[in-house]
């Protein structure tokens, strides 16, 4: 293979992780089988007269249930089945892969890359022997990785894993990280550069001059700083992921995947040096990496505003708004890979070499993809970082469902008015099932239909509940099962809606006190009665509260889901029969 092809190779592999990197930025929980959790520390507490009879009375109902739904939830907590909101290794490992993502892309920009042939050289020569060359570059990357897995750490320690847990539904926090992604990307774009005091960069500097660990550790501190103008932002990206996350451990998780990758190719070539001869030079293409990664982060920010959006029913971020905004991206991003725009420190394409005509191809015809989603196509593949398709205002592919299958279900039932529908009229659903929003009203359902509840713990703002109502519930034996067999309860635990007073009920977990909200509401009856914060949480009821067999989290393997809702339906007979 030639010099030339190898680096038109490389490009070829750079242009397309950043091109794609909005992939790697989907929050983790997007990918995963764990379900997504709200804090409790978000429920806000008012003093109350008395306790709520009727909540207190379905937990003593819920303590007495039959021997064989006892030993069904033993075995499911032997197995590991019920969820209690923590994460699972395997969404850990997810977040490992977007820090690790983001590492490599942020290794690519300029103020990361030209440094690395500089740096090997350094080893190389003071190194002495090959041996010893090695032994510095590893120890030299232990300490990139070290800084920056600690300040993973401190994030956790500033905000706490509760706060954490919390942000993914705190419209303050969203909003933050909506004009931090805007400020990084329009940084990128090169309206300024973020960068730290040049009074810290020359300490270290200074120090990195001493021998031994110490000389390289500030070396490495060196390098932390003098890049940050171009990690920043990536980093900003990365620890979004980890915020709307959670988890205690995801900020340390994703900053040592971000690290690796960084730390990575300066062993490696000071273990190889002669490889650096095929690199390609750097040059205008990094700049290129630096604003596409620009664009990709502004279009990233919407969803974070969407969010707010949602939760606190402003009604101004509309599916129909973000595809809009993203078709607008994603035509400048095409038209700057083929050299029709430049930003500041943009060299002029003299040329449009086939790597990056094939990089503009991609991102024309992603742009053409999301264009019928302006009608109300799904558009599957990206959905889950979309607001839901019930905020559209013009969707043609309304009345092409069964929708009439579900207002016969409802015309069966005494109760004619849902409440709370015209609040949760923008929730997604599931064209053809009737879902109710209240569980008192629920439960009434349940006594005249004679069917088991199937109550439905979830967000306006989870992820893995949108995958769950787009990859699994339109599933035609699924589908049947919840429309059929089912009272789907629908009880939204990050809703921002004030109760008014006369609603306000008597809180479960502090007796004495009451939620204020709607989301308040049910996330005290998720966690007092099921032991959970976690959404999606399926639980299946009977019409006296008691929980049928053992609920679970998002589970998207269609003949497990199945078999769980089959397992409902039979345990309900069999209590029924008795």
């Amino acid at each position: 293979m030639t010099s030339a092809t190898g680096r038109g190779l490389f490009r070829y592999t750079v242009l397309f992780l950043a091109l794609f990197f909005a992939i790697a930025l989907k929050p983790a929980h997007a990918m995963q089988k764990a379900a997504d959790t709200v804090s409790t520390g978000d429920v806000q507490f008012t003093e109350a007269p008395s306790k709520s009879q009727e909540m207190a009375e379905g937990i003593k109902k819920a303590d007495s249930i039959a021997k064989l739904k006892a030993d069904s939830l033993k075995k499911a907590t032997k197995d590991g089945v019920t969820n209690n909101g923590t994460d699972s290794p395997k969404s850990l490992w997810q977040l490992f892969i977007i820090g690790f993502l983001g590492g490599f892309a942020a290794f690519l920009l300029p103020c990361v890359y030209p440094m690395l042939p500089l740096t090997v050289s350094f080893f190389t020569k003071k190194g002495g022997t090959r041996a010893k060359a090695i032994w510095q570059s590893c120890l030299y990357g232990l300490c990139i990785i070290f800084i920056y897995v600690v300040f993973g750490l401190l994030i956790t320690i500033i905000f706490g894993p509760t706060a954490l847990n919390g942000l993914a539904t705190n419209g303050i926090f969203n909003f933050f990280f909506f004009l931090m992604l805007i400020v990084f990307g329009a940084s990128f774009l090169g309206a300024f550069e973020i960068t730290l005091p040049s009074s810290l960069a020359n300490k270290l500097d200074a120090n990195s001059d001493k021998g031994g660990f110490a000389g390289i550790f500030f070396m490495a501190a060196t390098l932390v700083v003098v890049s940050f103008s171009c990690t920043g932002p990536a980093i900003g990206g990365v620890l979004s992921s980890a915020f709307t996350k959670g988890d205690r451990l995801a900020p340390a998780v994703v900053m040592f995947g971000f690290s690796l990758a960084i730390a990575l190719p300066f062993t490696i070539f000071a273990t190889f040096p002669s490889a650096l001869k095929s690199l390609p030079k750097s040059g205008g293409w990094l700049n290129s990496v630096k604003v596409i990664l620009g664009f990709i982060e502004i279009a990233f920010a919407l969803k974070f505003l969407s969010n707010v959006d949602l939760a606190y029913h402003w009604n101004l971020i509309d599916r129909e708004v973000v595809l809009s905004i993203w078709i607008a991206i994603g035509i400048l991003m095409s038209l700057y890979l083929i050299g029709k725009i430049k930003f500041s420190h943009d060299s002029d394409v003299q040329h449009l070499t086939v790597t990056r005509t094939f990089f503009a191809m991609a991102a024309f015809a992603f742009t053409v993809y999301m264009i019928p989603g302006l009608w109300g196509a799904p558009l599957k593949s990206i959905s889950a970082l979309l607001p839901p398709l019930s905020t559209q205002d013009f969707d043609l592919t309304l009345g092409s469902g069964s929708s009439t299958n579900a207002a016969s279900a409802t015309a069966t039932t005494t109760i004619k008015e849902k409440k709370y529908e015209e609040i949760f009229k923008r929730l997604p659903k599931v064209k053809g099932i009737d879902d109710w929003y209240d569980y008192d009203q629920a439960v009434e359902v349940s006594k005249q239909l004679k069917k088991p509840i199937l109550i439905d713990f979830t967000g306006w703002n989870c992820v893995n509940c949108r995958l769950m109502e787009q990859n699994v519930f339109p599933n035609p034996e699924v589908f049947k099962r919840l429309q059929n067999e089912f009272v789907m309860l629908q009880l939204v635990i990050d809703d921002k809606t004030e109760l008014p007073a006369s609603e306000q009920t008597d809180l479960l977990l502090s007796p004495g006190k009451k939620a204020t909200t709607i989301g308040n509401k049910w996330l005290d009856f998720e966690v007092a009665k099921y032991h959970s914060n976690a959404q999606p949480y399926y639980v299946i009821i009977n019409e006296k509260g008691e929980t049928l067999v053992p609920p679970q989290g998002a589970n998207q393997n269609i003949p497990e889901f199945i078999k769980y809702l089959d397992s409902g339906i039979a345990a309900y007979k069999k209590v029924s029969l008795n």
